[in-house]
């Protein structure tokens, strides 16, 4: 069954995988190409530490993926706050455009030079708010947005700091819009995506339940971990990043209950996702996911999961 962002993205599902730091790579999002969705490159996609060279390992990672599927692979472009540099992001959307990439998620608050640029290359362009607003993606849909990926509270990684949940937020940004609205936020499984549809979503947008797949590279150790937890065992650890709790992050989380508003920057400093998540050392840093982990108790292959969100859509 096709519908508006099947249609933009030339995708069987309207399912987007999240770009996950660190934690893709080739195999994971070539897989979910191949089953009907978007397979999405992240910041520091294939890389195992900052030694390597960043542009050098995307450039093949890139390669690799294109051997792997026929079908559309995007891209992240991060973007920094406005007034501040954005020539990383236009390094990786000119190389990755010499490469044949022709989809960008482009995050944070809209820059018009790179989505002039993204548009001018033929480029489709998804955008994605740290801190949805109307009236931010009214202004993303102007400067040329194809679809808009509006992200609730519950999602996993950098959260907004608004408090909005993904009920809240779906359909006050699917009203502001006239394109396709895509809904972000502890989708689990498939009672999440019919959720986000009766919300005015016409498509989903998943990182966390992706983690714990077959041809995930998260550590294995950090995929049990991820099954045997909670929402009880996740701590808010900054403004806009919870973990699993372990001995860091519960000291991270207290600094910030009285008040340090740092303790994101520390989580930086700790190599963020990298040590816990890519390298299994679970005491050394944080595991973010989304609210719902509760439901991520299988570790499937990425078409196993594909097809069980999507049953609606087959």
């Amino acid at each position: 069954m096709q519908n508006r962002v099947t249609e933009i993205l030339g995708t069987r599902y309207p399912l987007i995988q999240a770009p996950m730091n660190w934690l893709t790579d080739a195999r994971l999002v070539a897989a979910v190409t191949n089953a009907g969705g978007l397979g999405t490159f992240g910041p520091n996609a294939g890389r195992d530490s900052l030694a390597q060279n960043g542009m050098e390992i995307m450039e093949h990672q890139i390669k690799m993926a294109q051997k792997l599927t026929n079908g559309p692979i995007a891209m992240t472009l991060g973007l920094n706050p406005q007034g501040e540099d954005q020539s990383y992001a236009q390094q990786v959307l000119e190389r990755s455009l010499a490469l044949g990439i022709r989809y960008f998620l482009v995050g944070g608050e809209p820059d018009e030079t790179i989505y002039h640029e993204v548009k001018e290359a033929g480029a489709t362009l998804i955008a994605r708010s740290y801190n949805p607003t109307p009236a931010e993606a009214q202004r993303q849909v102007e400067l040329g947005a194809d679809l808009i990926v509006a992200t609730g509270y519950d999602e996993g990684g950098v959260i907004p700091t608004h408090g909005n949940g993904t009920f809240t937020t779906v359909p006050r940004i699917a009203d502001a819009v006239s394109i396709p609205v895509l809904a972000a936020g502890g989708i689990n499984d498939v009672r999440g995506v019919r959720a986000a549809m009766a919300l005015g979503a016409e498509g989903v947008f998943v990182g966390s339940r992706f983690l714990v797949t077959q041809e995930a590279r998260t550590a294995p150790v950090t995929k049990q971990k991820i099954m045997a937890s909670t929402a009880e065992d996740l701590l808010l650890v900054a403004p806009n990043q919870r973990s699993l709790r372990n001995r860091r992050m519960e000291e991270l989380a207290n600094q910030f209950r009285e008040g340090d508003h740092t303790t994101f920057h520390k989580t930086r400093e700790l190599g963020g996702v990298r040590p816990a998540m890519l390298h299994g050392e679970l005491e050394a840093g944080e595991v973010t996911v989304n609210t719902g982990l509760d439901l991520i108790q299988t570790e499937p292959t990425v078409a196993e999961l594909i097809n069980d969100l999507m049953q609606d859509f087959h």
